[in-house]
């Protein structure tokens, strides 16, 4: 039988991190199945989806727990079979004037309306003629029953810093 597992892997980033993990997955015979990775302030920050037989799940705990000694932080979630949801996809980019407290402002926006954020990446940009400090942000989101595209555009629209919305249905 096989588990399935979610990694969380945190620490400093250096070549060859990814292929550490890589290496300890495939000597217990498991196979990635897909991941989010990203290098953020100086911090390698990832995800990983793996699947391997039941009976490799202790050892492969095991070899991490050494990559644990080398100084990057694991934590090994045992995950569910993934059950089929009712949402409508909807990915949109927003911009707005960079200040404390944006993420949360959109957060908040999202869940009064029930939103599901499914990946979430956000930058700082400088604005094209002033270098002012600008907010962009890319969101995939599911819609549950009963909102719209229209709905989330509003809800950003209406807030008292409104963000430009670009929406687009995947």
């Amino acid at each position: 039988m096989q588990s399935s597992l979610v990694l969380t892997v945190l620490g400093s980033d250096r070549a060859g991190l990814v292929k550490s993990l890589a290496e300890a997955v495939t000597a217990h015979h498991g196979n990635w199945q897909e991941s989010r990775m990203v290098h953020l302030a100086g911090q390698f920050a990832g995800l990983a989806h793996v699947t391997l037989p039941q009976e490799q799940v202790a050892d492969l705990k095991q070899a991490l727990q050494a990559l644990q000694n080398a100084g990057l932080q694991i934590l090994v979630t045992h995950s569910e079979a993934v059950t089929s949801r009712n949402i409508t996809p909807l990915t949109l980019e927003l911009l707005g004037h960079d200040r404390p407290g944006i993420i949360h402002d959109i957060t908040r926006q999202l869940a009064a309306l029930n939103v599901n954020i499914e990946e979430l990446e956000s930058e700082q940009r400088a604005a094209p003629m002033s270098s002012e400090l600008m907010f962009y942000a890319h969101l995939k989101l599911g819609l549950p029953d009963g909102v719209t595209a229209d709905d989330v555009q509003g809800a950003f629209e209406a807030m008292p810093d409104p963000l430009t919305v670009d929406l687009s249905f995947s």
